[in-house]
């Protein structure tokens, strides 16, 4: 064997997690659209110990080296609550990086990475995932700008490597942008829309107590796993995970973000996440909060100008009657001001009433993700 020869190899120790874990660096040092994330989050992300998702996981890591060099890297995960709420054998491929045009070394990745879920009684493989709960897909249109937060990144290539292996799509998940330009204002039929929601079903939109933080918490987990239990790909979400997104997000939360809609007996119906686009900042600090990364932070968060909406659910008794149109407004006109973006993402290509609400707004297709699958 040669000493250029593409091998593969399981992460064994901290010096191959280390040459994992650092790995996009090496990738794109030169990719003007890449935002490296903060290494401390990455490396706790990777680790069962301070990542609660993986507390109900199998996983392994894999190295792909030439010539004893780090050169690619994939992950192998079986999440047993997927497994139980899916009713089906699907396991996992996650961060998966390669060469661009690196059709042997992708092809030996993605192999371990199959072999390892056959060799767990899996029946299929899907991905791109991650080590966070409902953080999925391959970029595969729109590839500028940057990935807002807590969005996956990719060069173009990728998607002809994981096709050449055999991975087929399996569900697209849309991505929208929505910006105040000079003299824009909500279409009239929309105002007149949400009006009528309103004051027919007695709602109203508030904002986020954070003197209540905890309960208020504990109210957008119940939401959610009501209104996106039912929806492709989503998996039951731990108390220990909740607890770990909230302190996360607890930092970079502003009021006017984060929204609930309550009917006239004072129960709430709705929800509306947005985040700051953080990416902003971290593109700008590479990354390192030191020694001047965290001031950069607490000082530029109230500055932003870009948003990511992370999350939208309405009740299942309320489905169907404009609640979501009326959260959407209730955002965009807490947030709207000149040079202010948000995107609007994650929406699955075949949730019509979304779409369409999202679209009846003025948003522009902005960027698509795939997820991919084949069998084992």
């Amino acid at each position: 064997m040669s000493d250029d020869a593409a091998t593969v190899r399981p992460v064994e120790g901290a010096r191959d997690f280390e040459a994992f874990l650092r790995l996009p660096w090496k990738l794109y040092r030169d990719d003007p659209l890449w935002v490296p994330p903060m290494k401390a989050a990455a490396r706790k992300e990777l680790k069962a110990k301070t990542n609660p998702f993986l507390r109900h996981c199998d996983f392994q890591l894999f190295l792909l080296e030439r010539g004893g060099e780090a050169v690619g890297r994939v992950a192998a995960l079986v999440d047993h609550l997927a497994l139980e709420a899916w009713g089906q054998g699907i396991g996992m491929f996650a961060y998966f990086e390669c060469g661009p045009e690196d059709f042997e070394g992708s092809g030996l990745l993605l192999g371990a990475a199959r072999e390892w879920l056959r060799g767990r009684g899996m029946e299929a493989m899907r991905g791109p995932w991650t080590f966070v709960s409902q953080e999925w897909g391959l970029v595969v249109e729109g590839f500028e700008p940057e990935p807002v937060v807590m969005a996956p990144y990719n060069p173009p290539g990728y998607a002809a490597l994981l096709e050449s292996f055999g991975l087929a799509k399996e569900k697209d998940l849309l991505c929208w942008e929505i910006s105040m330009p000079e003299g824009y204002s909500i279409p009239d039929r929309i105002i007149t829309l949400t009006e009528a929601v309103a004051q027919r079903y007695g709602l109203t939109v508030r904002t986020i107590d954070f003197s209540n933080y905890d309960a208020e918490v504990e109210l957008f987990a119940r939401l959610s796993l009501n209104t996106l239990a039912d929806n492709w790909g989503v998996t039951p979400v731990t108390d220990d995970e909740i607890a770990a997104l909230a302190k996360d997000l607890r930092p970079v939360l502003r009021p006017e973000c984060v929204l609930f809609a309550r009917n006239a007996e004072g129960r709430d119906v709705g929800f509306a996440l947005t985040i700051p686009d953080v990416n902003v900042i971290l593109k700008e600090t590479r990354g390192r909060m030191f020694p001047f990364g965290w001031a950069k932070l607490v000082w530029g968060i109230p500055r932003l100008r870009r948003y990511r909406m992370f999350g939208l659910g309405v009740a299942k008794d309320y489905q169907g009657k404009g609640v979501d149109a009326l959260l959407y407004r209730a955002m965009w006109e807490r947030m709207a001001e000149p040079a202010v973006t948000m995107e609007i993402n994650y929406v699955l290509e075949d949730n019509a009433p979304m779409v369409n609400a999202i679209t009846k707004l003025g948003a522009r297709p902005s960027r698509r993700y795939r997820v991919y699958r084949s069998a084992i």
